[in-house]
């Protein structure tokens, strides 16, 4: 499921590839990705414009309009870009097509159709309507410890929740707990403040490095645990066989001898 990182690399393409180009035609090719937004709208609002600079929050991506408001783009469990001149080169996924005056076209694949795009006025305003929390990547250590306070639950369940936290989902949280040694399970109110801390400064730090790798695993460093997150696994630091968890309804991975249940 694409995550920060990825909604983050997915940004810069948009970047690289679909701005300032004049659209020419919007054709929805499956009406399950549609949010706040019908076909007819989609079409009249971008037709004829241009996309003017993007912002990503969490894992949405807000894609600014020449006239003034956001295209929305989610990517559920499957969503990806691809901008290609040939209509033959069409991703077999393609729910969504937007096609350029320069004979381009920019293609919203979505296998699962469980992404969703739309269109919004302000993006703080989508950000309060969601309830979304702090973007990670924004997010300072004091804001951390308040909108913590009195909380409860998993410490994996607490990362992945986009309303307290906005941009880790489950890959990642697997990975900014084993970097900083802390059992899934561990309730987020039994951390103390220096094991907070050490949470805080890795989920920082393993999200930049995914992005600075281009979300591949391949290029992440060879002892991060994203390459061995599957079933018969090892861990990278002492090759002991990772354990599978279920944690709200969500498969864990960890590594028992560097993540002991000790809270």
């Amino acid at each position: 499921m694409p995550e920060l990182p990825d909604v983050e690399a997915f940004k810069r393409y948009m970047d690289a590839t679909s701005l300032h180009k004049t659209i020419e035609g919007v054709e929805v090719k499956s009406s399950l990705i549609l949010g706040n937004a019908s076909a007819r709208e989609l079409q009249a609002r971008l037709t004829g414009h241009k996309f003017q600079s993007t912002r990503r929050y969490g894992k949405y991506l807000f894609v600014r309009v020449d006239d003034g408001f956001w295209f929305i783009l989610h990517f559920g469990m499957s969503g990806r870009l691809k901008y290609f001149k040939n209509i033959d080169k069409d991703p077999p996924h393609d729910r969504l097509l937007i096609s350029f005056a320069n004979g381009f076209h920019l293609a919203y694949d979505c296998q699962r159709k469980l992404g969703k795009v739309g269109i919004t006025e302000e993006v703080e305003s989508f950000i309060r309507e969601k309830d979304l929390g702090p973007d990670v990547l924004e997010l300072d250590f004091t804001t951390l410890k308040e909108i913590l306070e009195g909380r409860r639950g998993t410490v994996k369940y607490t990362l992945m929740n986009q309303h307290i936290i906005a941009g880790i989902g489950n890959i990642y949280s697997d990975e900014i707990l084993f970097q900083a040694g802390v059992h899934p399970t561990t309730k987020i109110n039994k951390l103390k403040k220096k094991m907070l801390k050490k949470l805080f400064e890795e989920m920082k730090k393993v999200l930049q490095t995914a992005i600075d790798c281009q979300t591949d695993p391949e290029k992440l460093p060879e002892y991060y645990l994203l390459q061995h997150r599957s079933k018969g696994g090892r861990c990278p630091r002492c090759h002991s066989d990772l354990e599978r968890i279920k944690v709200s309804g969500r498969t864990a991975y960890y590594c028992p001898k560097h993540q002991k249940k000790n809270c």
